[in-house]
């Protein structure tokens, strides 16, 4: 089952028109990163038959430095998202925040590996009405949204998830070690346009990441930054990505690989064993 929900406007806004503004940005980064992965596909990065349904191909070519990128953000992902269906058997669900034009849904469908419900969101705020008393095994995707978030709104979300299922799984994907000079940078591009990074001091380390989830209910949590993930997947693959384009700068590679992570929480499930998922 696929759902998909766009809420217009936000309660603490004065107008609907303001909350377009305001969201503006956040919107423009789903573009963004669509585009970026329909290239990365159509040259080659990995097979997805169904985003070409949904993101035109941009006649720019997109920097191998960030298509690498997105092969380990989407290779990472995937790993922990199939890991959570075989411990839980499929007999669980998915919630998908700020899914934008993710494929994830028909991917996992070719794989007969659907859960027993899958839900795409594009404002954690729809999560509260629809699943407000669900109890079965509960996996939660967020790619890149926690951090448009102050931080005392994600302590919230995750909060109320952990509070919410009795098993469950956070997969949480963003920028970290944003204090130093490249992290700045990154921080002020955004500003350029018009897009703040409102939770971005919860983004300081691996170990801020992971204290964020222990502090609001998670009861294990994991973290790796996106070199260390790159240089664990299966060297097949990697050469067989690297063979596609040439890179000679894989110093600008590995600074953003150190600048965005993947963090998983889990709590309960014991019995399923969700603690003993790892990458």
């Amino acid at each position: 089952m696929a759902t998909r929900q766009r809420e217009s406007s936000i309660t603490s806004c004065s107008s609907a028109s303001s909350c377009d503004a305001d969201d503006e940005g956040v919107r423009g980064t789903c573009e963004d990163a669509s585009l970026c992965k329909r290239f990365a596909v159509s040259i080659g990065y990995w097979h997805d038959p169904y985003i070409q349904h949904f993101v035109r191909l941009s006649k720019e070519r997109k920097a191998p430095e960030i298509n690498r990128g997105y092969f380990a953000r989407v290779h990472g992902v995937s790993q922990l998202i199939k890991a959570f269906l075989r411990k839980t058997e499929c007999h669980c669900q998915i919630i998908n925040l700020g899914a934008g034009m993710d494929t994830t849904f028909w991917r996992l469908k070719d794989e007969d590996l659907l859960p027993s419900k899958y839900f795409e969101v594009d404002f954690p705020m729809i999560v509260t009405r629809k699943l407000h008393s669900i109890k079965l095994p509960t996996l939660l995707i967020a790619e890149c949204v926690l951090v448009y978030m102050t931080p005392e709104q994600s302590a919230n979300l995750l909060k109320w998830a952990a509070n919410s299922f009795e098993a469950a799984m956070f997969i949480n994907y963003e920028q970290v070690n944003m204090g130093d000079r490249f992290g700045q940078i990154m921080i002020e591009n955004l500003r350029r346009r018009q897009c703040d990074l409102a939770g971005v001091e919860t983004c300081k380390s691996l170990e801020s990441q992971k204290e964020r989830l222990l502090s609001n209910g998670w009861e294990t949590a994991s973290a790796v930054d996106m070199m260390e993930l790159y240089n664990r997947l299966p060297r097949a693959e990697v050469s067989r990505i690297e063979s596609l384009e040439f890179l000679d700068e894989m110093e600008l590679l590995e600074q953003l690989m150190r600048h965005y992570c993947l963090c998983w929480a889990t709590k309960g499930g014991n019995e399923l064993g969700l603690k003993e998922i790892t990458y």
